[in-house]
């Protein structure tokens, strides 16, 4: 029997016999009746196996794959090498699923795949321990098999304040391999790849994106066999001895999430776009997501109530809708050396409880947020001093701190119990609308009773966090991890929002959500605003810059507003204002990043409504034009035959539409003038581009008349 997976974008074809493997994964083919799939079988070339060897769903060794193994493992040191034969198929409109056997090593493989409406293929690989003998697993991976014409890989890269830095390379022999070995998801290595036809651009090229939904260690590798053939391998990375099945036991891989586009990036991104917006992402349908003020970058550890009633004060004033105090109301948390694992209110600093604080952010229309870090624990905390063996640890080694912390072993039921029993006080007993969890290291040395427990760590975060969902239904969470690094498909099931990154320089940040953008929409974004002096970066940068590109988000600003100048303030009120009269459009339009001439110095991005009779697009000038003119910039996802009204929202303080710009003699015409051009000739021609100075921006929208 062989199979097929359609939508009307994407073709996914299966032979399954007498072994189960992924023929072609591509574009919606017109034929509706492939019969013999036979014809996927290429030649068998001298000096190698006598026969045809297939790329399985999960490659084995011994049917003469040299390429790497899907499954790696062994039963005591035999059946390490084993060949899953066919044995069911059953099918649906949108769902397959495989079952294959190896009668010899008693294992099966049960894979499963389902096509979204979206384009989004979800893949996931099963493994049954069939024997009365317990089966060590080293290694079990989902494959993707690629054309020969996809050969360059784009892959995001980074650090802590400079996450999803894109990076190309060219794939033509041997395998690019990404492991994260952090414990988290990490900021280092996003767990996603593009892999294309060179050159392949926002608009252009064929691509094919991939994510792995999981938030501990991971593989990524994307290979090329000696005889051209290509594949994308994904899996979560396990420690030595981590996993072992007894009998009837399984272990499931975390689902591969995979799309094709014909059209670029952009079109990608609407496939991964879409599929989180209609089975992932769990928000209200008819509530606006609310503007944020944090408190950390304004008072950091120095909490007192009654200053912070008026910095809840200037925020409304602001237009800020939702208001979260930061670490440092609980326990003696006074620095980042104590406290953490106490979660009971600190008295001394909040004598007459947060109630009073609640009261007047609540008063005053906004929601009311807290920050918690419950994986963690300091050993200067009263929780440490009573249960110092509640650490996640290697017994009789020295573990090195992060952030001067450590972890809780989430898979002992005495410290889950707590952490739920904590956190259920907290949000039973104040009325909390929203939490920011953060983790602010990475895991070393994980070990539960001696064993490593990266696996089960994060199965624990997991299960916690769902019984806290259940339990407060209503309670928005955003997951935070030193910024940006816990970014992943699975944690956004159990959560509504990330902070994208601890940098707030909008120059990195325009490279950070750029990067983010192409596998998460801007409404799980969490992008603020901070003050004019970077606190990661000591950068100075002008609001236009700051404000705009906060803009392209889920929107905040992260400082002190009772320390900011009436003018300052205004300013943050322009564009919270400008973030709301355009909030629809940007959380449900489809997101477009364009292919601007002076790449180097320039980005431009924008959302198209969904009927494409709107949109709004940012140009930042990032560096020092290039050249003495900019050229024009190019629209897209417009209606050709549709008239479009110009209208410019934002520009630097620098430039004035009646007078001119002070590098520019005279600005371009449509910028001075009332202007309606076709969608054709705006994405065709384009609109020419002013001059602009380093580190500012400016915002048009273009609204179908």
């Amino acid at each position: 029997m062989n199979c097929r997976l359609s939508n009307k974008n994407l073709d996914i074809l299966f032979r399954t016999k007498p072994y189960a493997e992924l023929c072609y994964f591509g574009k919606r083919l017109h034929d509706n009746h492939i019969e013999n799939y036979d014809l996927f079988i290429p030649a068998v070339p001298n000096s190698r196996i006598d026969v045809h060897v297939p790329f399985t769903l999960c490659p084995e060794e011994g049917l003469g794959n040299f390429s790497t193994p899907g499954l790696e493992g062994h039963r005591n040191g035999k059946d390490w090498s084993p060949v899953f034969v066919t044995k069911d198929v059953k099918k649906s409109d949108n769902q397959i699923t495989i079952i294959s056997e190896d009668s010899i090593a008693k294992l099966r493989l049960t894979s499963q795949f389902i096509l979204d409406d979206c384009g989004v293929l979800q893949c996931q690989n099963s493994l049954t321990n069939l024997s009365e003998e317990p089966y060590s697993v080293n290694r079990l991976s989902i494959t993707i098999p690629i054309p020969e014409r996809a050969q360059e890989l784009m892959a995001f890269s980074g650090r802590w304040i400079k996450e999803f830095f894109p990076h190309r390379i060219k794939i033509e022999h041997c395998s690019y391999l990404q492991e994260n070995r952090r414990g988290r998801t990490s900021h280092e290595y996003f767990p996603g790849m593009i892999v294309g036809t060179t050159g392949f651009k926002e608009q252009t090229g064929e691509v094919w994106g991939i994510h792995l939904g999981w938030s501990g260690n991971h593989r990524i590798q994307v290979a090329v066999k000696s005889n051209g053939k290509r594949f994308i391998q994904a899996e979560a990375l396990y420690c030595a001895g981590e996993i072992s099945l007894a009998q009837g036991e399984t272990l499931t891989t975390p689902w591969l999430y995979a799309t094709y586009s014909d059209e670029g990036l952009n079109k990608m991104s609407h496939h991964f776009h879409e599929f989180l917006r209609n089975n992932i992402i769990t928000f209200p349908q008819n509530k606006a997501r609310p503007v944020h003020l944090n408190t950390w970058e304004g008072i950091f550890f120095d909490h007192n109530p009654d200053y912070i009633m008026k910095m809840a004060s200037k925020a409304a004033q602001m237009g800020v809708e939702r208001f979260i105090i930061d670490d440092g109301w609980f326990g003696k948390r006074d620095d980042d050396y104590q406290g953490l694992g106490d979660w009971y209110l600190d008295e001394r600093k909040y004598p007459k409880g947060l109630e009073p604080v609640i009261e007047h952010v609540k008063n005053l229309g906004m929601e009311f947020g807290i920050w918690v870090e419950p994986e963690m624990i300091n050993k200067n905390s009263d929780l440490y001093r009573a249960h110092p063996d509640w650490l996640l640890e290697l017994s009789g080694y020295q573990q090195p701190e992060g952030r001067h912390q450590y972890l809780l072993d989430l898979q002992n039921p005495a410290v889950f119990d707590y952490l739920l029993e904590r956190l259920t006080w907290l949000l039973g007993s104040y009325d909390i609308d929203y939490i920011k969890w953060d983790m602010n290291r990475e895991i070393v040395q994980a070990g539960h009773n001696g064993n490593p427990a990266i696996v089960g760590q994060t199965k624990a975060l997991y299960r916690l966090l769902d019984i806290l969902r259940e339990k407060f239904p209503n309670v928005e969470i955003e997951s935070c991890s030193s910024g940006g690094g816990r970014i992943d498909y699975e944690i956004l099931k159990r959560t509504q929002r990330f902070w994208t990154s601890d940098s707030n320089d909008a120059l990195d940040r325009q490279i950070i959500q750029r990067g983010m953008s192409y596998f998460f929409p801007p409404e799980v974004m969490g992008a603020h605003i901070g003050g004019a002096l970077c606190h990661t970066t000591y950068r100075e940068l002008n609001m236009n810059l700051r404000g705009l590109t906060a803009l392209f988000g889920h929107m905040g600003v992260e400082l002190d507003p009772v320390k900011e100048s009436e003018v300052e303030q205004q300013a943050f009120a322009h564009y919270i204002g400008l973030h709301k009269q355009l909030r629809n459009l940007l959380h449900s339009g489809n997101n477009y990043r364009l292919d601007v001439d002076d790449s180097n110095a320039m980005q431009s991005y924008g959302v198209v409504s969904q009927d494409k009779k709107d949109a709004a697009f940012i140009i930042a000038q990032l560096t020092l034009p290039t050249y003495a003119l900019s050229g024009n910039l190019r629209l897209t996802g417009l209606l050709p035959e549709k008239q479009y009204l110009i209208e410019i929202l934002d520009l630097p303080d620098n430039i004035d539409p009646k007078i001119n710009g002070h590098v520019m003699k005279a600005l371009p015409y449509w910028m001075v003038n009332k202007t309606i051009l076709s969608g054709d000739r705006l994405m065709q021609i384009g609109l020419p581009l002013p001059v602009l100075d380093p580190a500012t921006a400016m915002l048009i929208r273009v609204v179908a008349q």
